[in-house]
């Protein structure tokens, strides 16, 4: 059993550091306050490849595994860029996973290259207003008609759809009272965004400014049928190789973003000095934060066992579960100690922890909620009687 990063690893971490070295706090927190996508840094990561960690080298990609994925963007996130930045690509990382599983040949080349280039940025819409986290239930329609597919439904909190040329979206082909499984009946496609039938209408909210949040209004969207992945009803199996390094990525997120706040909080504590002292000599200073460390360190094990299992071919369900829940936590506990760390400037915006704060929610609300992550370890590890 090797804990000890490979030299590839240290190699991918250290370049997208030096990446990330052109984009400091000044810039993010422009883009905090201007709401404009994070282009540069979609283009620089482009540029040199990165887009493509976990794509074929066939198709431009650099062949690579989650497991080296989740380092590039814990790397991201911990260089400041936080939620903004990470969110601004990870959907490129993990979305198109099924196509890579279960698309054809010439699907891969047609749809793989432009965005590991960046010519495309894609957004990835599953989850509808009216049922949330049971993705069997899905209400959005994807009806034959000779060789196209008609959609009509809604999706909502869609990332990066104001700026997205490409939508992966599942919907349900066969009615569900029609099917022998709930999971049977749902394909997926991976298609032009067609704004001239998809309302894209934005969502205000908390924090990530820079990344768009949206619901999305289908009426009448045609895709060919060589746009649906894989066979048709078996969508739901498919989606969950991305689901996982979904669950996995943000996880990473999460820890970088928790020791960007760390990070952050350890200085101030070194530099402010009250009663003739810095307050980082005081132990109810220190303690929290050395709990932070403690709490981001087993998560980012946890994200590592993820990620090796699924680049592995195993289950990892549970683990990827896991790990997405203590890093959530983790990353969320380390920015909210930034903030008391600084006391009242923590609530400054020119000391970036608010910021943060703001964002470390996301990691914990989705792509699952806390809750329905211990109801799955609940039922799938423990034994115990399904409860939902």
């Amino acid at each position: 059993m090797d804990f000890a990063p490979t030299p590839e690893q240290d190699a991918v971490r250290d370049a997208i550091a030096r990446i990330c070295t052109r984009f400091d706090d000044a810039y993010w927190h422009a883009r905090d306050h201007d709401g404009r996508f994070p282009n540069e840094l979609h283009q620089a990561l482009a540029t040199d490849g990165w887009l493509g960690i976990c794509m074929p080298e066939r198709f431009g990609g650099a062949g690579l595994g989650i497991t080296e994925a989740a380092i590039m963007m814990q790397a991201i996130s911990e260089s400041g860029a936080g939620m903004s930045g990470a969110s601004a690509i990870h959907m490129n990382i993990f979305g198109l996973q099924p196509v890579v599983v279960f698309g054809t040949e010439a699907q891969q080349a047609r749809m793989l290259p432009p965005l590991i280039a960046g010519r495309e940025r894609a957004c990835f819409a599953v989850t509808e207003p009216n049922t949330g986290l049971d993705t069997t239930q899905l209400r959005t329609r994807a009806e034959l008609r000779g060789d196209r597919y008609v959609i009509n439904g809604q999706k909502v909190w869609i990332s990066t759809a104001q700026v997205a040329e490409k939508v992966l979206i599942l919907a349900r082909t066969t009615p569900i009272d029609q099917v022998n499984k709930r999971t049977d009946g749902l394909s997926l496609f991976y298609t032009t965004l067609d704004r001239s039938r998809v309302e894209v209408r934005e969502i205000e909210k908390m924090g990530r400014k820079a990344v768009d949040s949206n619901q999305l209004f289908f009426d009448n969207l045609e895709v060919p049928v060589e746009d649906r992945i894989g066979e048709e009803g078996q969508g739901f199996g498919y989606i969950l190789h991305g689901l996982n390094p979904e669950r996995i990525l943000i996880a990473a997120e999460a820890v970088g973003l928790g020791h960007a706040a760390l990070r952050k909080a350890t200085q101030y504590a070194k530099e402010r000095r009250v009663f003739g002292r810095a307050i980082g000599q005081n132990q109810a200073i220190q303690h929290p934060l050395a709990e932070n460390w403690m709490q981001l360190e087993a998560a980012r094990l946890m994200i590592l066992n993820a990620a090796w299992r699924y680049d592995q071919g195993l289950s990892c369900g549970a683990e990827a579960n896991s790990a997405k829940y203590l890093a959530g936590e983790a990353g969320f506990n380390a920015c909210q100690q930034a903030v008391m760390t600084h006391g009242g400037f923590g609530y400054a915006k020119e000391y970036h922890v608010e910021r943060y704060l703001r964002e470390s929610m996301i990691p914990r609300i989705a792509p699952v909620s806390p809750q329905l992550i211990l109801c799955f370890i609940a039922e799938k590890v423990l034994g115990l009687p399904r409860s939902y």
